[in-house]
């Protein structure tokens, strides 16, 4: 079999190219493997719904009779213990749910402004 002489080189920079634009699409392209696509989408689904259960948070602490307690209670509290007072006062569970979320009590912690 006779091969042309400029298969080689095109082979060669056929390579060359797919390396190039892969390096380049993954660092500067932005582009993502499935999984590091699937962990974003997680933190972002999560962030969404921590979001959502904010206001159902404030709501809890809003409508609880020994509210002026508790947030004596929490203002007590070391700064880096507030999240988890506010967790034992019982405004970050959620209805549905058995236990409180970390996240929903950061979150309205920031919002109660504490």
């Amino acid at each position: 079999m006779n091969t042309p002489e400029w298969i080689k080189p095109g082979i060669y920079g056929a390579v060359i190219g797919a390396v190039f634009v892969g390096v380049v699409g993954f660092s500067w392209g932005g582009w993502v493997t499935g999984g590091t696509a699937n962990d974003r989408a997680m933190t972002m689904s999560r962030n969404d719904v921590v979001a959502s259960m904010v206001p159902v948070c404030l709501d809890i602490a809003r409508s609880d009779p020994a509210r002026a307690d508790k947030l004596e209670m929490i203002r007590a509290a070391a700064i880096y213990q507030r999240r988890d007072a506010l967790m034992r006062a019982g405004w970050a569970t959620v209805p549905g749910t058995d236990a409180p979320n970390r996240d929903i009590a950061q979150a309205c912690l920031k919002e109660l402004d504490l």
